[in-house]
């Protein structure tokens, strides 16, 4: 394994005192919470994006995935694919046995330019892929990047999240669009919360 210590503890307090505010929001399913969760503050802050990759990589290397490629769909995904494919490339250096996971990013829609492509970055028919996903509430954003890989001929054998909101029938709906793919979280909403809490 590329890291000798457990990122996960410094992420959740990342995630916790960068991302998670208290108050009243609309979520994007147009549902009310008196919480929200931006991980794309912590995932796009230097440390708290690869501490992310290293969590997620050591999680994928853990249940044996074994993936070719990581991806999910823009934006929230992008930073996760890009510190996962590197924490790789930093295991590889010093594991000449350990793969290298290559990245991709799944457009909301198809060019209209260009290739047309709707899936940017690594495209091998057949490949072994992981979705990745920052937070899942309703799971739609997870779930079109699952029927985009799908479409692009990938084989899907995982789906990860950094949080999972366990709201909405999220992971039930990820689950079954999953079709037996295990769906894997790194922390819950009340892991968050909890953390956000001792942090004040």
């Amino acid at each position: 394994m590329l890291n000798t210590s457990d990122p996960r503890t410094p992420l959740l307090h990342l995630i916790a005192t960068l991302s998670f505010r208290l108050g009243e929001f609309t979520l994007s399913s147009g549902a009310h919470s008196d919480y929200y969760i931006d991980c794309r503050t912590t995932t796009l802050h230097a440390e708290g994006g690869r501490l992310a990759g290293l969590a997620l990589y050591d999680l994928i290397r853990q249940h044996k995935l074994h993936p070719q490629a990581v991806g999910g769909l823009t934006m929230g995904a992008d930073p996760l694919v890009s510190n996962i494919a590197s924490a790789s490339a930093w295991d590889h250096l010093q594991h000449s046995d350990a793969p290298l996971i290559h990245g991709f990013l799944v457009r909301k829609s198809e060019k209209t330019h260009g290739t047309g492509r709707r899936i940017e970055g690594f495209n091998e028919p057949g490949a072994r892929v992981v979705i990745v996903d920052d937070v899942c509430t309703t799971g739609a954003s997870t779930i079109q990047a699952i029927e985009a890989a799908r479409d692009a001929k990938f084989q899907v054998v995982g789906v990860l999240c950094l949080v999972d909101r366990q709201e909405m029938n999220g992971r039930a709906a990820v689950e079954a669009a999953a079709q037996g793919a295990p769906f894997l979280s790194l922390f819950t909403a009340n892991d968050v919360r909890a953390a956000h809490v001792v942090s004040k």
